[in-house]
């Protein structure tokens, strides 16, 4: 029976022979794949980085378990122990030689961190014939990893499969005859046919017919939409009711849904918490060396073993990701896409809100404010004539004055013909009279008087930021209607809310006059405003208000805010599922509102709980180890169990977010309180 210092001894030498050897030999093979490659034609593939590492941690759990096994007959079998040794010696080098790689390039660069205390570790386990603690310490990890690797899968096919729809054929219009063909042939401009209780198979726009559909997963919107003529319908949402005929703009990869799981599955999930943690970790490394030293001079080479091992840098990397895919996840169940957990991170941090006016707190659908009418005239017959003029056009302000007409109850009349000038007006015939609605311009071209009250009213509407459309009988002016930007319905509770949230400052940047956008921050409980402000310029007043100390958040619609979402800590942009491709924005309210963006503070909230928690978790067994080694005469087996403790409680802190639904379940719940 060979002496167990020469057994020592041999287990050094073979790890020493071994490593150097798989070396050579992963140089030599390195050297021919290459000219391999440089002669084939690489095939492009899918990325599947999550299913890897889960067959990759699968492999060495594999592995382990047999080592373990090994180790243990060993340990209880005498007769067997000598070739059972080199068995177990040589499984456990396998699955250390990753760690020692690891161990060997911060050696290179002169670095000590987490990684080197790992592989001093495994090298100290293997040198003091300390196999069946390595093994079971490495079975631990990698069930631990594997665990993890399956649990971050499971969420990313969770983020995806949100979206995600399998077609295989679909109905296409060909000579006015509904024909079945497969996805994959549609062309731009094919007809579509979706039916009741259908999915929307591609991105495009609906040519007839009208339908009901559920956006929920896309957008978050808790009702379902109408969709006519016109409108915009995207792959992936439902018809709860109606038939539609969709003119087809996008599909397959193209769609917006599957830019979504492009996104998702691209998405960086490794926080600001992490790197400190990380940084941490590694910053203890050489003061756990030296503890490790110390350990063994006056303890003994089992407490020293479980000293080296204490370091937290691995929980770490396996248990924040885990917390953020996970609020990630719970985040676009409402409508809310991620691109980057360091922005949802960040947000908590947000002190100050800068919304961009128009588009954002606006919407693009102006409403009237008010109706001007000139001597003799009533408010509802100045009304009655420009909705009858506007009743065929389909611009926004039209639309305004037919709903505003709608309010009214008027019956409106047919007219006769109607001529359309863009830029300046609408002329028609009714009965004997002639019709003109349209611009001040279109009233000077057509050589028309404007009264001294319509001339004032041009005065207070250009002051307040507002338009006027006029009206005139006969070429003689009637009246006038103020048309002004309309409101987001969601905005004032929102606001309201937000400050629940520690935000200090809110404050609206506006290209408009002063008095408009004074008149709006007021109205709205904003702190500040920015008045005047050219598109070039948002970026300045980000750096102003972030050189005063606030973190800032800026919330925009994307167009003419890149600079601006750049400069700021957080962005957020309202523009919509139909850009997520091409906006800036590492944050994306998906139904082009702001009604969730509380709902988004909170998930913020609830992620930097998590994390914190991770951090406390991951530490705390290792302590507890160190503390056992010199009070309890802890050994290396014993800090696995703290270890399997600790991070079987950091799974579930990571993890029970998930289940967690927000307080603010919608903004408009808030304004009914």
């Amino acid at each position: 029976m060979i002496h167990t210092r020469n057994y020592m001894l041999i287990d050094a030498g073979i790890l020493a022979v071994t490593y150097i050897g798989i070396k050579i030999f992963k140089k030599y093979r390195k050297q021919r794949d290459t000219t391999t490659i440089k002669s084939q034609k690489i095939a492009k593939v899918k990325d599947s980085t999550v299913n890897e590492a889960v067959e990759r941690e699968n492999h060495y759990l594999k592995v382990t378990t047999i080592a373990a096994s090994v180790s243990a007959i060993r340990n209880v079998y005498s007769p067997l122990a000598f070739p059972l040794h080199f068995i177990s010696v040589g499984l456990l080098i396998y699955i250390v030689t990753p760690a020692l790689k690891r161990g060997e390039k911060l050696i290179r660069q002169k670095k000590s961190g987490n990684d080197l205390l790992v592989s001093t570790s495994a090298f100290v386990c293997l040198a003091t014939n300390q196999l069946f603690t390595l093994s079971i310490g490495y079975l631990w990890y990698y069930f631990g990893s594997k665990l993890i690797a399956k649990t971050q899968n499971h969420s990313q096919k969770m983020l995806t499969n949100i979206f995600e729809q399998q077609f295989k054929t679909v109905w296409v219009l060909k000579d006015n005859v509904e024909i079945e063909v497969p996805l994959e042939t549609l062309n731009i401009n094919d007809i579509v046919v979706v039916n009741t209780g259908e999915v929307v198979p591609i991105d495009g726009v609906v040519t007839a017919g009208t339908a009901l559909i559920d956006q929920h997963a896309l957008t978050g919107e808790s009702q379902p939409a109408e969709k006519g003529k016109g409108d915009e319908v995207f792959a992936s949402t439902v018809i709860i009711s109606g038939k539609i005929y969709v003119k087809v703009e996008k599909s397959g990869e193209e769609t917006t849904v599957s830019k979504i799981g492009q996104i998702l599955n691209r998405a960086v999930v490794k926080t600001d918490a992490q790197t400190m943690g990380e940084n941490w970790a590694d910053s203890i490394a050489l003061p756990i060396l030296g503890l490790t030293t110390f350990t063994l001079m006056t303890v003994g080479y089992f407490g020293a073993t479980a000293v080296v091992t204490s370091g937290f840098g691995s929980s770490i990397r396996m248990l924040s990701p885990l917390g953020v895919l996970n609020h990630i996840n719970l985040a676009t169940q409402q409508g809310i896409l991620i691109k980057d957990g360091r922005a949802l991170e960040k947000l908590s941090q947000v002190d100050t809100i800068l919304f961009d006016k128009t588009g954002t707190l606006t919407i693009e659908q102006p409403e009237i404010a008010q109706i001007i009418v000139c001597d003799g005239y009533q408010e509802d017959e100045v009304l009655r004539y420009a909705a009858t003029a506007e009743n065929k056009l389909t611009h926004p302000i039209a639309k305004a004055i037919i709903n505003k007409a709608t309010e009214y109850k008027l019956t409106l009349p047919t007219i006769d013909n109607s001529k359309y000038q863009m830029g300046y007006g609408v002329t028609v015939t009714l009965e004997d009279k002639i019709i003109h609605v349209g611009s001040i311009r279109f009233m000077t071209t057509e050589r028309m008087t404007l009264p001294a009250k319509i001339e004032e009213a041009i005065k207070i509407s250009h002051h307040e930021g507002n338009s006027l459309v006029i009206v005139a009988v006969n070429r003689q002016i009637i009246g006038a209607i103020e048309i002004q930007a309309s409101m987001r319905t969601e905005v004032k509770p929102m606001v309201k809310t937000l400050r629940q949230f520690g935000i200090k400052h809110i404050s609206i940047v506006s290209g408009d006059h002063e008095q408009p956008t004074k008149k709006l921050a007021t109205s709205l409980g904003m702190d500040s405003y920015f008045y005047e402000v050219l598109p070039e310029n948002k970026a300045q007043i980000v750096e102003q208000l972030q050189q005063e100390g606030k973190v800032v958040c800026f919330v925009g619609d994307g167009i003419n805010d890149a600079i601006a979402m750049k400069k700021a800590d957080v962005s957020i942009s309202i523009k919509g599922a139909s850009s997520i491709a091409t906006d800036i924005a590492p944050i994306v309210l998906m139904d082009s509102g702001l009604s969730h963006l509380c709902q988004l503070f909170e998930i913020s909230r609830s992620l930097n709980t998590t994390l914190r928690n991770s951090l406390k978790i991951a530490i705390t067994p290792n302590i507890l180890t160190i503390a056992g080694v010199f009070l309890l005469n802890f050994g290396r087996l014993d800090g696995i169990v703290l270890d399997a403790i600790g991070l079987s409680v950091g799974i579930f802190n990571a993890k029970k977010c998930s289940k967690h639904q927000p307080q603010y379940s919608s903004i408009k719940s808030i304004a009914k309180d």
